[in-house]
């Protein structure tokens, strides 16, 4: 390592040449130029440099890495014979899994209920006609409410079913890959929410970093493996959902009409493509499960906005640095502008500055001046052609 960036190390780090220290990383003396090791919450972070014999890794290194009690991996390019490990100190954290699933199934309901609604029925309907029916002794109405409700009911289910999918493979995207690099991470919380203030009955899901990101191409790794997993699944959800859509004539503005009444989504430059090719001319009436395909895309898009510690803000701080600073600014700019065609956008720029602190910017992660691998940058790049294909200015047409 440059003894200029010596200096620069906080206390709680050591550096010394491999021979030199003994304890966890012990094992590796004979293997290493010399190493560092970062102390950071639970986790214990060592970059060696390897040396030239035993890069690759050689025999001997490869089955001392075996015994390694954690996760390791090698930097590529120019610095390809650096070696990073990772392990975990003191006790697990214990899980609160009753929690996650209290969540889980109370997110289940509410989206459920959201696509009964969308359905044409309201979620309480048939007990409110059961009492009705009491009163007036109309049975023919009560059971074809009864009819109706269960009707709305399976397609909610099918709704809930799939949306429910798309969130979880999202966040089980972020979740594995903060496991592969040994960071602890939470499982996923989900967000139920009354259909009255968002008809898709659920306000998302997160997961909790309780370790540091050591350098940007975990970040980049983490951050964009929610929207690249949850893209996938939305897009094979959306194209079996378009599938099973009705189509009717063209004659009734742009975009995509939800079956339960006259709301239109909005097209993204993908479901504008696939929608011609799998419908053809004409407007779908959209099926339960092209309704949560398309969510999903919206989900995906974004979270891939640039913005602070979104999954875009991960994106693009890996792939250009502080200079994420200023992208950050111009596209909450652009969601102030958009605004005055879809009010929404004012509110998502207000959430984003409160619950940011004020800030936009991403914040550095442990090892900022360690270069993002090429493979990364291409990744990089391919999660911006992304959120272009995907994001949607106009995503409800009222």
């Amino acid at each position: 390592m440059k003894a200029p960036h010596n200096r620069s190390l906080p206390d709680n780090r050591q550096e010394a040449p491999a021979d030199s220290h003994p304890g966890a990383v012990g094992a590796f003396a004979r293997y290493f130029v010399f190493w560092r090791t970062t102390i950071a919450r639970d986790r214990e972070m060592v970059e060696a440099v390897v040396q030239p014999d035993h890069v690759g890794p050689s025999h001997e290194l490869r089955t001392a890495l075996e015994r390694w009690p954690g996760v390791y991996y090698w930097s590529t390019g120019t610095d390809a014979n650096r070696l990073v490990l990772v392990r975990a100190i003191g006790r697990p954290q214990k899980e609160r899994w009753w929690l996650h699933g209290i969540l889980f199934l109370g997110t289940f309901f509410t989206v459920w209920m959201g696509g009964v609604w969308m359905g044409g029925a309201l979620p309480l309907d048939v007990p409110i006609r059961t009492l009705q029916w009491f009163r007036s002794d109309d049975l023919h109405a009560l059971v074809a409410n009864i009819a109706d409700w269960a009707r709305a009911s399976v397609g909610g289910l099918s709704f809930a079913m799939a949306l429910m999918g798309i969130l979880l493979s999202h966040e089980m995207g972020h979740y594995f890959a903060a496991k592969r690099y040994g960071i602890n991470v939470s499982p996923p919380f989900f967000l139920p929410a009354p259909i009255e203030f968002n008809f898709i009955g659920t306000f998302g899901a997160f997961i909790r970093l309780r370790s540091p990101v050591v350098d940007r191409r975990q970040l980049m790794d983490i951050g964009a493996a929610g929207p690249w997993v949850g893209f996938v699944i939305s897009l094979v959800i959306l194209g079996v959902g378009l599938h099973q859509s009705f189509v009717i004539p063209a004659d009734h503005g742009a975009g995509m009409i939800v079956e339960f009444g006259e709301w239109r989504f909005g097209d993204s430059l993908l479901t504008l493509a696939l929608r011609s090719l799998l419908v053809g001319e004409g407007t779908p009436v959209l099926h339960p499960l092209a309704v949560a395909g398309w969510v999903g895309m919206l989900v995906t898009a974004l979270n891939l906005l640039p913005l602070g510690q979104l999954d875009g803000g991960h994106i693009f701080y890996a792939l250009f640095g502080d200079r994420q600073r200023y992208i950050g600014v111009l596209a909450w700019v652009g969601l102030v502008i958009m605004g005055a065609w879809f009010w929404p956008w004012w509110l998502l720029a207000a959430l984003i500055l409160v619950l940011g602190g004020g800030r936009l910017a991403h914040p550095r992660v442990l090892e900022y001046r360690r270069p993002l691998p090429p493979s990364r940058r291409l990744l990089g790049w391919a999660s911006i052609l992304l959120l272009a294909a995907t994001f949607t200015p106009v995503p409800i047409l009222i």
